[in-house]
């Protein structure tokens, strides 16, 4: 959501310090340093001068930390109230120099952007409105200031510049492909739900963004999913943050292309498969794990291994929906659903308390770390013979898909053979060297098919008279 921050205190000050330097600028002898960026759909040079750190501020609205700034809530609350005040801008400052997943702990990667300053000082401008707001180079400027650095370059923004410039000026800035130091993974989902809520077309969003279609939509889903996810871990005032869920990226996509592929089937399983990794994920479990997670893993591996109080039962099927006005009810979803719904709920509630850094009772702690430790005892002893059954499965499904992939490659070669029949240009000695290898491989499949596989289907059968072997 757009906001406008209004202006900062020293915004009169500021404004009068910068016509200055940039008047200086215009009026110095040699070569003008200037900054490119995309200005309202148009490139745009603008000039660079020297501010002093102190007179900058740091951007309230930047999508670098948007996600980190439920950390703290009481801050975070000022933060909209006085965005300028020195409480409000040191949060920020805190923020920018602290782990996005984990704001409790100091970010390497900040620490890194600090030497190379000390070593190489500042290789690229930031860029500046004229009442002083960093645009972009928020970081860079936390840096300086620890390093005691008096003066940041900054090109500056014309003086028409609304809030809503400077949102779409550090969008185009950050999406730039040689761009330093990327936005954490929340904080690019939530840029791109910001986009979507301005009315722009996803096709759209996702060329800005520079990726494809399916993958803007893949990140609106999940980030509906986590903002489910957080509702669902409601206890009371306390609940989980988007920034807890930082470090699955790569979970979370590849959960949204199983549940896709397995919704075409069986919105029933691919409903079971989606609570029971969303469940794994919550407890922290690896991506390969997370994977051996199928729709039938809560039925075949995990309800016998769950204690009884993470094993919620379904009495009784929730009650079918009447829609109004067609006299018509929708089927209600399976107990299997429901109660795979339930532990991952519980689960969530689980993790906000234990995550929470409000003080909960001694027994509220103790009981929340007590299911979040059976829950991943059971889970571990589930996933290992899910793990054993789905390396089966693979191994089982090897040679059929090598032959899948073999049978597209001939027939990519029967269109090359007519093309090149077209212009005379086949290579008939080599094409004919091929086949022989091809025959040669085809005899040696089929031997150790017929060793292999007693009961022989049409298949096996042509194999074994294509290269001459008994039935």
């Amino acid at each position: 959501m757009r906001v406008d921050f209004g202006l900062p205190p020293r915004a009169e000050e500021n404004r009068t310090l910068i016509e200055q330097r940039l008047k200086e600028a215009q009026e110095a002898v040699g070569v003008r340093e200037t900054l490119t960026i995309e200005w309202r759909g148009q490139p745009l040079n603008v000039e660079v001068i020297d501010m002093p750190v102190d007179s900058t501020y740091y951007n309230p609205g930047t999508h670098r930390i948007r996600a980190q700034r439920s950390f703290d809530p009481d801050r975070d609350r000022i933060l909209n109230e006085a965005p300028w005040s020195d409480i409000s801008q040191d949060y920020l400052d805190y923020l920018l120099k602290h782990l996005p997943a984990d704001p409790s702990k100091r970010d390497p990667d900040f620490d890194a952007l600090k030497e190379s300053l000390r070593e190489f000082k500042q290789n690229e401008p930031g860029l500046i409105t004229r009442e002083g707001v960093l645009v972009n180079a928020n970081t860079r400027r936390a840096a300086l200031k620890e390093l005691g650095v008096g003066h940041i370059r900054v090109g500056v923004l014309p003086e028409s510049c609304t809030w809503d410039d400077v949102n779409a000026v550090e969008l185009a800035l950050q999406l730039r492909r040689d761009h330093r130091r990327e936005y954490s993974y929340i904080n690019r989902l939530l840029a791109i739900e910001e986009q979507l809520a301005m009315g722009r077309p996803v096709a759209e969003i996702a060329r800005e963004f520079r990726v494809r279609t399916a993958t803007c939509d893949q990140d609106i889903w999940i980030l509906n999913t986590l903002r489910d996810l957080i509702t669902r871990s409601s206890k009371g005032e306390v609940r989980l943050r988007l920034m807890d869920f930082e470090e699955h990226q790569e979970k979370l996509r590849e959960l949204h292309r199983r549940y896709v592929k397995e919704s075409a089937a069986s919105k029933e399983n691919a409903d079971l498969l989606k609570e029971s990794r969303l469940a794994a994920i919550v407890l922290g479990f690896s991506k390969t794990d997370v994977r051996y997670i199928e729709p039938e893993f809560r039925s075949r591996y995990l309800t016998s291994r769950l204690p009884d109080a993470l094993n919620p039962q379904v009495s009784t099927a929730p009650a079918s929906t009447v829609i109004p006005g067609l006299n018509r009810s929708v089927k209600p979803g399976s107990s299997q659903v429901a109660e795979a719904r339930a532990l991952t709920d519980l689960l969530l509630r689980a993790k906000a308390v234990e995550t929470s850094r409000d003080n909960f009772s001694n027994s509220a702690s103790k009981e929340a770390r007590q299911t979040i430790a059976a829950a991943k005892k059971a889970f571990d002893e589930a996933l290992k013979p899910a793990g054993n059954d789905g390396r089966l499965r693979k191994r089982k499904q090897a040679a059929p898909d090598r032959i899948n992939n073999a049978c597209e490659d001939l027939e990519q070669c029967v269109i090359d053979v007519v093309m090149a029949r077209a212009s005379s240009s086949l290579d008939e000695e080599a094409f004919d060297e091929a086949v022989i290898k091809l025959r040669e491989t085809l005899s040696r499949l089929a031997v150790e098919s017929a060793r292999s596989i007693k009961v022989r289907g049409d298949g096996v059968s042509w194999l074994l008279d294509a290269v001459g072997l008994e039935a």
